[in-house]
């Protein structure tokens, strides 16, 4: 199999930690501390990137997987994963996406390869620059609580108490079927994933 870029997308600075639409940063980060990998800052692509050689012995064989949180800040995501993807020569077919959802209720997470942005700008930035076939590993955070609240408004809060309790709980969840994602595919991930509930 080949090698794999997987962005996870959120917004850089301290004044958007713990915001519902950093959910992706916290995935990547949280998979590259059970990896123990060290993210470095690049300039060049405007992201912090960490790079995981997965051993012959995994399931898709010898690989190397790029990690990256774009800094460009959400609405210009794309510009910084196909910046990293040109120079790696890295297809849509290769890329995995990960980011928040408030179409999908909190604790669960969905996998798809199509669609359109579904109202998120950081996906309309991706097919903006990247052109679809990507793999969209959807975090949820929804429903959008209470329904009148601007979208911008609910995606910039922060979770309440229980609501970080549950997503913190659900964050091996997470972590097991992005891993899925990554040794076995879109397919696969999608069978095992979209159609069981895992919240507690």
């Amino acid at each position: 199999m080949s090698n794999l870029l997987v962005a996870g997308l959120g917004n850089p600075g301290r004044e958007y930690d713990g915001t519902r639409h950093n959910a992706g940063f916290v995935i990547l980060d949280t998979l590259a501390r059970s990896l123990g990998l060290t993210w470095e800052r690049s300039r060049r692509f405007e992201a912090d990137l960490a790079r995981w050689d997965i051993s012959p012995g995994l399931p898709a064989g010898p690989r190397t997987v790029l990690l990256m949180k774009p800094l460009t800040f959400m609405n210009e995501s794309g510009r910084s994963v196909q910046s990293l993807a040109s120079f790696h020569r890295t297809p849509p077919a290769d890329t995995v996406v990960v980011y928040d959802d408030l179409n999908i209720a909190l604790g669960l997470v969905k996998v798809s390869v199509t669609g359109s942005a579904g109202g998120h700008n950081g996906v309309a930035s991706l097919l903006a620059h990247l052109a679809d076939g990507f793999t969209r590993y959807r975090i949820g955070i929804g429903p959008k609580e209470p329904p009148e609240i601007d979208m911008a408004d609910f995606v910039l809060g922060r979770f309440t108490p229980a609501q970080q309790t549950l997503f913190n709980q659900q964050l091996d969840h997470y972590i097991t079927g992005l891993r899925l994602v990554i040794d076995h595919g879109a397919a696969q991930a999608m069978n095992l994933l979209n159609r069981r509930p895992s919240v507690p």
